[in-house]
């Protein structure tokens, strides 16, 4: 186990009707103007949006919007919330939504104490050095962005898709009502739980220290989000589900499993970012496509690892029985596994291989993720 700093200053609220928490929370801080960002009008159609209003104006809370964010949110319109959130001097953003709000909302937050543009965080041109203060209601359980520092968002122009990683843009509060995910659909629960999946593979399988601590960590998430997942595609309103499945989407992503490891690389997103920037196809969904084409690559670098996995995971004894099975599965729960599937030819593999490269040389991996290598994963997809 390699040494480690773990320090993570969000706060959760968590359970029903925390949602009405919000007005208190932003008032203690001081804060008395917000911009606040959400995507569709589901929020007003379901009541989240009076009830969040709300809570606002008993504490005196005054707000400007941005609506419109979509999924796979884009720079154009970060662009616009920074406008807005300069115009008008918010002193916080407040994000009702899912992980493409609230990347948006931490991107904005970065963006609207900075003096040139945004984009120079994605790229590396600049780091973050403050950033506005961010809150969070969840209405979908996937990216883990409400307890982390990482935000993603595509440059619409350059058809790029890239992240940043900042302390500051840590949400001060995010609130976790599993209730307010009923709504999502069944296509989305799928494509979240497949992300979830994602975000606790990528370091369980390339770390060259693992230890079985943080692997039975990895593997209790894995079976929490499969079990909870058939569960919830049969029965939507059973609470404990959905409730367990929440709070297994945030642990994947906020530094616990990854403590005492070494370093690693985030491969499967890093191609499938360049999936959802030129098809915008969901990220979930790209990643179904990505990770059994991925791991049928890599599976010979690290064998033991690959071989516990489908032992632990799936009571099967070869890597590549495991593998075979996590496929499978992504399938039973209607997750597309090829790009076929996606509606995206092999004529387009070079051009993808192309875009991830550029990927690949920013996060200095390009050396063992050349384009032939990005291109032959791609082949197996």
């Amino acid at each position: 186990m390699v040494d480690f700093m773990y320090h993570n200053p969000t706060k959760i609220e968590f359970g029903k009707g925390k949602e009405k928490l919000i007005g208190s929370a932003i008032v203690e801080d001081n804060i008395t103007k917000v911009l606040l960002c959400y995507g569709s009008e589901r929020i007003k159609s379901d009541g989240l949006y009076e009830k969040v209003i709300t809570s606002l104006k008993e504490k005196g809370i005054t707000w400007v919007e941005l609506s419109g964010i979509i999924s796979n949110p884009i720079l154009s319109k970060v662009h616009e919330g920074i406008a807005i959130a300069k115009a008008e001097k918010v002193e916080a953003v407040l994000a009702i939504g899912g992980g493409s709000v609230l990347d948006s909302a931490k991107s904005i937050a970065a963006g609207a104490l900075y003096h040139s543009d945004v984009w120079d965080f994605f790229i590396g041109k600049s780091v973050i050095e403050k950033a506005l203060p961010v809150y969070a209601i969840m209405t979908l359980a996937a990216t883990g962005s409400e307890m982390n520092g990482f935000a993603v968002v595509t440059n619409d122009t350059l058809q790029q898709k890239y992240n940043i990683a900042s302390i500051h843009v840590y949400p001060r509060l995010s609130i976790l009502n599993p209730e307010l995910t009923k709504s999502v659909p069944k296509n989305y629960l799928a494509y979240s739980a497949v992300d979830i999946i994602a975000h606790v593979i990528e370091g369980y399988l390339t770390a060259s220290i693992q230890p079985h601590f943080q692997s039975r960590m990895v593997e209790g998430i894995i079976q929490t989000v499969m079990e909870t997942t058939e569960i919830l595609l049969q029965n939507p309103d059973d609470y404990n589900a959905r409730a367990e499945f929440t709070w297994a989407a945030t642990q994947a992503l906020n530094g616990s499993t990854t403590a005492g490891t070494n370093p690693t690389l985030f491969p499967n997103h890093m191609i499938e970012h360049s999936l959802s920037a030129l098809f915008n196809i969901a990220h979930g969904a790209g990643l179904a496509i990505v990770i059994p084409a991925w791991m049928t690559w890599y599976h010979t670098q690290n064998p033991a690892q690959f071989k516990r996995f489908a032992q632990k995971i799936f009571g099967e004894n070869s890597a590549e029985e495991g593998i075979v099975a996590l496929k499978s599965w992504f399938a039973k729960i209607g997750a597309p596994v090829s790009l076929k599937e996606a509606g995206i030819s092999t004529d387009s593999i070079p051009n993808i291989a192309a875009n991830v490269f550029l990927a690949a040389q920013r996060q200095g991996a390009s050396k063992v993720y050349t384009q032939e290598v990005i291109e032959t994963i791609l082949h197996n997809a």
